[in-house]
């Protein structure tokens, strides 16, 4: 049995530009990459589909980085006044205790 070819996204994304700059045809291509008119067209109406989230995917996968790093910096703070309450407790506890 013949394994299946697999392609990476930079392949199939220079595939698709290819045909839509219209520098070959969508059947040239095929042809010199042996590939099926309705997979190269699958790849195509992705890209097309997708095309407008990547102009807004900047922004928002920034924001949701930034919020996520907040939230971890915020769980970071936390803990360590929580350690430093328990030093001073401690270091408190130790000066009355010593005498």
């Amino acid at each position: 049995m013949a394994k299946r070819r697999t392609f990476t996204p930079e392949f199939k994304a220079e595939l698709v530009f290819e045909v839509l700059s219209g520098a070959s045809s969508q059947a040239e291509v095929c042809r010199r990459h042996n590939l099926t008119e309705t997979q190269l067209s699958q790849w195509k109406r992705q890209v097309l589909e997708n095309a407008p989230s990547l102009f807004e995917s900047a922004d928002k996968q920034s924001s949701e980085v930034s919020e996520k790093r907040i939230a971890h910096l915020e769980q970071l703070v936390g803990r360590m006044a929580v350690a430093l309450d328990i030093q001073k407790k401690l270091l408190t506890w130790n000066r009355t205790n010593v005498i």
